[in-house]
């Protein structure tokens, strides 16, 4: 038999000292480096932008411009997340840049500009009024981080608040508020439906989603003459359109809820 000293010495290994330690070549393994996708998030910081720019107009007293802005970012927040599905580029840096950008576009905005426009006047009401409805925006959009479903949204949509809100003092100024409009109640009924605004989009009423709408799949050609005579309808009278269609979405929830409950209650006492 060998003795253990006549066999072959095992080759010694030679490590090369990097700094690194054990813990540290393990998360480096582990966790690469990982990008983002830079054309959804283009949109997304110009919608981020449209906002910041709606607040500063505000506070100078431009509310048009303002008002447009909400506008714009509404448009740019619809378009960012169907490019970041149609070219397959989701991710959850996207999702939370994009919320954040909500809070800012949809949130502060609409409450900065509803306030600089009319609330100011109301003092501690006005204040309060609008820091419910931007506080209902960062639950509701907090609510929907959480537990979203495309096919419908529970409560109703920062971004239809916002252009209600922004439709409502674009129609007020080119009807010529204040001198138009010398009616004590009327920065009250505004302070009204700003907290009824909020309150909406923190309700449990369940509202239809756009999202289900699905862009790819082909349509007659009825309905493209259908787009086409919207647009015309919108770029008319855009104030007036934009304020009567959100705002009949925005009541279209609190209706088919009530309808609901009435169904439920027939039903029971049958």
């Amino acid at each position: 038999m060998t003795k253990n000293s006549d066999r072959d010495p095992k080759p010694s290994v030679h490590l090369i000292d990097d700094g690194l330690t054990p813990a540290d070549e393990r998360d480096a393994v582990r966790s690469p480096r990982k990008g983002i996708y830079l054309l959804p998030n283009l949109i997304t910081s110009g919608a981020l932008f449209a906002g910041f720019y709606a607040m500063v107009a505000s506070m100078n007293g431009h509310y048009i411009p303002a008002c447009l802005a909400v506008i714009a970012a509404l448009l740019l927040d619809t378009a960012d997340g169907r490019v970041a599905r149609f070219t397959g580029t989701e991710s959850e840096f996207g999702a939370q840049y994009d919320s954040l950008s909500d809070m800012a576009a949809f949130g502060v905005a609409p409450a900065l500009l509803i306030f600089s426009f009319s609330l100011s006047g109301l003092g501690r009401l006005g204040w309060i009024a609008t820091f419910i409805y931007m506080a209902c925006a960062a639950l509701r959009l907090a609510r929907f981080n959480t537990d979203s479903d495309l096919k419908s949204f529970t409560g109703l949509a920062s971004p239809a608040a916002a252009v209600i809100v922004a439709s409502l003092v674009w129609l007020l100024v080119d009807e010529g508020y204040p001198d138009a409009f010398a009616q004590l109640w009327l920065p009250y009924a505004l302070a009204a439906v700003t907290v009824a605004l909020g309150l909406l989009m923190v309700s449990p009423i369940r509202y239809f989603s756009p999202k289900v709408i699905d862009s790819g799949h082909r349509v007659q050609f009825i309905t493209l003459v259908g787009v086409v005579l919207a647009f015309a309808i919108v770029i008319a009278e855009p104030p007036r359109v934009l304020l009567v269609s959100f705002s009949v979405y925005a009541l279209s929830g609190p209706v088919f809820y009530l309808v609901g409950m009435l169904r439920k209650r027939s039903s029971v006492s049958d």
